[in-house]
């Protein structure tokens, strides 16, 4: 008998089902690489959403096959025939009656929570796309991830999470881009007018986001406009179609942001009852406000105790036209009063750490229970039933953990809502001159404009922690964006690919067709990336010498995209000089130097500034250790040295800096920001490089973890010959630098070495 085996490897036309396979597993393994290092790369954010995952997994293992609450019977009983004419819009029902048409109460839920994490993921790739810090942009996912009144919202048949997706999805539509042009702005403009279909409380988002277009989007008034009419045409298209849907039921085709009943119930709890006209008079309460005698917005609403439905029992009048009246008056009159109790609702949401708001709706509504929660005389079982679905059931061991978690703080703090809140306010405003300089403001206003008016158009109602639930997106979107805009984050570059780049291609190859493929540099080169340094780079080249330590020293100029004459000058100097055709920052010039040198023959390379700050006349004494074999990586440290800057909290940070990489590597390190550095030409080509700018940290680091052997020698550092530092004020610059410091540790040298301890390669693999 012929071995299987052999015949399979000798027939290849026709390969059994394993040999057909085969040729996909290296396109599957390459797959599983890039997955697992987009998760390595983004780990703070995938530890985020795991929890999330985890939490939401939990509350349907908890709650089956769904939680009602008592809007939920109108929803349910309103998904057949799909009448615009109570007090809620028809756009879940009808979401309701599509997903029951192929599961049932659970599939409904677990859409729910799929479309709340699908939020956590949008908000972390909307910051991500727009350069913000990953660290940034997962601490603004994580109040809709991980807070566990969302999970329990998600968990009951409610309009929120719908409503909070369409929200989310527009302005990220608005804001995916620099400006947007009409096409996302008619998507947004569609997606608004729809979300007022689910909720239409949702006509408030359409104010800032119509104010967002037509001010945000361009200096050309022509191309504000052509937006701006994108944006309406596209967001009537549902209000229009709705509006003629329900007037084919209730007359008037009218969408109100809430019925007379909501309102009749904020109004009563504030209400003059003396200074009422006489046929008002029945539905005031009893009691004076001053008394403190009055109850809540949702007793007056809800409760069949209450004045509204007394007198219309009583009187047989049509219950709505008089509350409507009674509201009108109310406010008319007393409109002080009344926006004093809805700005202290507002307030709530910052001050109260999810407690009981007096007058509002109770928390406990919104809280996991042990028992499956019941509103009578509303019964969910029987409900159930008519639907097809299983009785309520709760699992209540982990009813219990989910509860412990929620009031134990697993919910996000009012003080955290606060910060976002002054955050976005503060880059909307432009408080600083880096939020001025950001581009951010507008994205700012519109997240934050967006979550306050979604806040009071409810709170004019009543205080509900349900209501409140859009802040968890809009607030923290708004708010990372005014922490970059106020800190400079909107301004950073983002990090670098792999070398090389196709910018770092065109510098080289036309580097390369001016002094020819084979073009040879001296044993010591000294780099300079240079940015708009026409002022002072001649000098600077002039200032080199031409020997050191008995070897010949040749200069390399990378020039980062300059708009002034810093190439021509640099070439006129007789100073080889490769011209990056895009600014990309300091660091991606330097790699590009890093690499050209390598490849040209260099021994060492020895970095400097193009603005004269460092003493040419030093550079001995920077060689000496590299030539002695006692170091592979030298740093000129100022901290050992001297400075001409007297700005004393730049100089404490230094300091601190070198304090916290001594810490986190164990190597004695003093200043771990200079510029004033010398090599051995092999260091910077096998150390990961991903920094376009504040590189120094990222390289030593790096360095450090690679095995390098590290020296720093003091060094003076002078003034600035000519302009001004790129890097930020101190604040700004500090943020950015740790942020590096903390992550190119992270990488390297938790992980990076974790990793080559488990592949065994050591130090004799990395150094040359």
């Amino acid at each position: 008998m012929p071995d299987p085996l052999t015949t399979s490897l000798a027939a290849p036309a026709a390969p059994s089902a394993p040999a057909a396979a085969a040729p996909t597993s290296p396109e599957r393994a390459a797959r599983l690489r890039t997955i697992g290092a987009a998760l390595r790369t983004h780990w703070f954010f995938t530890l985020v959403f795991a929890v999330g995952l985890t939490g939401r997994v939990l509350t349907m293992v908890a709650y089956r096959p769904a939680l009602l609450y008592i809007d939920s019977f109108g929803y349910l009983a309103n998904s057949g025939p799909l009448r615009p004419t109570g007090a809620e819009p028809v756009g879940y029902p009808l979401m309701l009656k599509l997903l029951l048409d192929v599961g049932d109460f659970t599939f409904v839920a677990a859409v729910q929570h799929l479309l709340g994490l699908a939020i956590g993921v949008c908000v972390y790739v909307l910051m991500v796309r727009h350069r913000m810090p990953k660290t940034v942009a997962a601490l603004a996912s994580m109040p809709v991830l991980l807070d566990a009144y969302e999970w329990e919202i998600e968990q009951n048949l409610l309009t929120d999470c719908l409503f909070l997706v369409m929200i989310t999805a527009a302005l990220t539509l608005l804001t995916w881009r620099h400006r947007p042009g009409p096409w996302l702005a008619a998507g947004a403009g569609l997606i608004l007018g729809a979300a007022v279909a689910v909720r239409a409380v949702g006509e408030a988002a359409l104010v800032p986001a119509l104010l967002f277009v037509l001010l945000g989007t361009g200096p050309s008034w022509r191309r504000r406009l052509k937006v701006t009419a994108a944006f309406v045409v596209a967001g009537a298209v549902p209000l229009v179609s709705y509006s003629i849907y329900a007037a084919t039921y209730s007359g008037p085709a009218i969408i109100r942001a809430s019925n007379s009943v909501m309102l009749y119930g904020r109004t009563s709890t504030i209400a003059d009852c003396a200074s009422l006209p006489a046929d008002l008079k029945p539905l005031c309460p009893s009691g004076t406000v001053s008394d403190r005698q009055r109850l809540g917005p949702d007793f007056y609403s809800s409760s069949h105790t209450s004045p509204y439905f007394t007198v219309a029992a009583a009187t047989g009048q049509h219950a709505p036209e008089n509350a409507a009246q009674f509201s009108r008056y109310v406010i008319e009159h007393q409109p002080l009063r009344f926006a004093e109790a809805v700005g202290h609702d507002f307030l709530e949401l910052f001050i109260s750490p999810h407690g009981e708001v007096s007058g509002g709706t109770a928390v406990a509504r919104w809280q996991f229970q042990t028992a499956y929660p019941e509103f009578p005389p509303l019964q969910a079982a029987p409900e159930m039933a008519k639907f097809g679905q299983s009785a309520p059931a709760v699992n209540t061991g982990v009813a219990q953990l989910l509860r412990d978690y929620q009031l134990g703080g697993g919910y996000t703090p009012n003080v955290l809502y606060a910060i976002f809140l002054l955050a976005g306010l503060g880059g909307a405003l432009g408080l600083t001159r880096s939020a001025r300089r950001s581009g951010l403001r507008a994205k700012c206003a519109l997240w934050t404009s967006t979550g306050v008016v979604l806040l009071l158009a409810a709170d004019v109602f009543e205080f509900s922690w349900r209501y409140q639930l859009p802040a968890l997106v809009t607030l923290p979107i708004g708010g990372a964006y005014g922490i970059a805009a106020l800190l400079g984050f909107g301004r950073m570059w983002p990090p670098m690919r792999a070398y090389p780049e196709p910018s770092d291609e065109a510098a080289v190859a036309d580097f390369r067709e001016r002094y020819g493929a084979d073009f040879a540099l001296a044993p010591i080169v000294v780099l300079i990336a240079a940015y708009n340094e026409a002022d002072a780079i001649g000098s600077v080249i002039d200032d080199l010498p031409d020997e050191c330590l008995g070897m010949a020293v040749k200069p390399l100029i990378v020039v980062d995209g300059a708009t002034d004459d810093t190439a021509r000058i640099s070439i006129e100097h007789g100073a080889p000089t490769c011209v990056l055709p895009v600014n990309r920052g300091q660091g991606a010039a330097l790699r590009v130097g890093y690499h050209l040198a390598h490849a040209a023959g260099a021994r060492y390379i020895v970095t400097s500034d193009g603005d004269g700050q460092y003493d040419a006349g030093e550079l001995p004494r920077l060689l000496a250790p590299l030539l002695e074999d006692s170091a592979d990586l030298v740093i000129g440290s100022r901290v050992l040295g001297g400075r001409e800057n007297r700005d004393l909290v730049r100089h404490a940070g230094v300091r601190f800096f070198g304090f916290c990489v001594t810490k986190l590597t164990g190597t004695k390190v003093t200043d771990t920001s200079s510029g004033w550095r010398a090599m051995r030409a092999q260091v910077p080509v096998n150390v990961r490089l991903t920094q376009s700018q504040y590189q120094t940290s990222e390289f030593l680091i790096g360095a450090l973890a690679k095995g390098y052997r590290v020296a720093d020698v003091p060094m003076s550092m002078r003034l600035r010959s000519h302009g001004s530092t790129k890097k930020g004020n101190n604040l700004v610059f500090g943020t950015r630098y740790a942020r590096v410091v903390l992550g190119t540790w992270l990488r390297e040298w938790v992980w990076g070495r974790t990793r080559r301890r488990v592949l065994g390669r050591g130090r004799s693999e990395v150094r040359i």
